[in-house]
């Protein structure tokens, strides 16, 4: 049997679909637009790209987006200016800083400048604490798509046991408050695991986000598990031609799908739903504001 293939690419269209449909009903109904602003600190390329991107996608769906390009050398008092006013700027719901910024500025410190209550990214201290106590928050975005799609898959996740591979406080962390908020029985698993294939044969759902390309193998998985890869890795395609490179995730896929019930590929599954989850966030941050009715569906 071959697992069901989960389109992140067709899901997250849907996403947009529906915040666009309730971004047209605020307009209407309230006169209220949501507003997403995104600092980009310096040149790189990668950031340029998904910048340039969440720019259209915000566009797209009828929300403000307002875009702040600043040098390589800007300092950390300018950028702590900036997040200020937009702090305090009302038609500005979500603030977002892209990562990674230039050396010289203190991540943490310009995080948490942040209102948590336009912290589309989920990343301030605030919204990690409120998740982990199970409070209302600001998620961040790549675990949010990956719990949309697993309730869309599986229905109800009571009772599931889910392993996350990966600790990290961007995916692997938050993953498993949100798992653990939809009442599944939780282990936290990463490379240092002991008996790690072990540990991920146990899982109902297995998340994957441990950045190693092809590293949980097709006898690790459970014959019907729903397995969530977020890894993205390049790697060398000589089959393609010299110095040539493809995609691929944390999860050996071809292996994997052979004894899966549903899998994400790499790419077009997990990635897209990233940007559609910030967009859901920038609407959820914006009723909030206003004190509407939160977006059905589009919340953890």
């Amino acid at each position: 049997m071959t697992a069901t293939l989960i389109d992140g690419t067709a899901f997250a269209a849907t996403v947009r679909e529906k915040v666009a449909a309730h971004v047209a009903r605020l307009k209407e109904v309230q006169g209220v637009t949501p507003g997403l602003a995104v600092v980009l600190v310096g040149d790189d390329p990668a950031s340029e790209v998904y910048v340039r991107s969440k720019g259209k996608q915000t566009v797209g769906v009828g929300m403000n987006s307002y875009e702040h390009r600043l040098p390589a050398e800007t300092s950390e008092t300018e950028l702590l200016d900036l997040i200020a006013r937009l702090n305090a700027d009302k038609d500005v719901h979500g603030i977002l800083v892209q990562l990674p910024l230039p050396s010289h500025l203190d991540e943490s410190l310009v995080i948490n400048a942040i209102d948590p209550a336009k912290d589309v990214d989920g990343f301030h201290i605030s919204n990690v604490g409120r998740l982990g106590t199970g409070q209302k928050a600001m998620v961040p975005c790549t675990p949010l798509g990956c719990l949309m799609m697993l309730r869309d898959q599986l229905g109800n996740l009571s009772g599931l046991n889910a392993v996350v591979i990966g600790r990290s406080n961007i995916v692997g962390k938050p993953m498993a408050q949100l798992l653990l908020g939809d009442s599944c029985t939780v282990t936290i698993a990463h490379s240092r695991t002991k008996d790690l294939p072990d540990v991920a044969r146990r899982a109902d759902i297995l998340v994957a986000a441990v950045g190693r390309p092809n590293f949980v193998q097709g006898d690790w998985i459970k014959p019907g598990a729903t397995v969530i890869d977020v890894g993205i890795n390049r790697i060398p395609a000589p089959e393609k031609g010299e110095g040539k490179t493809r995609l691929v995730g944390d999860v050996d896929f071809v292996a994997a799908r052979e004894v899966a019930g549903a899998i994400t590929p790499v790419p077009g599954g997990v990635g897209p739903m990233t940007i559609a989850c910030l967009l859901a966030n920038t609407l959820t941050a914006c009723c909030r504001a206003h004190g509407f009715a939160e977006p059905e569906g589009l919340t953890a």
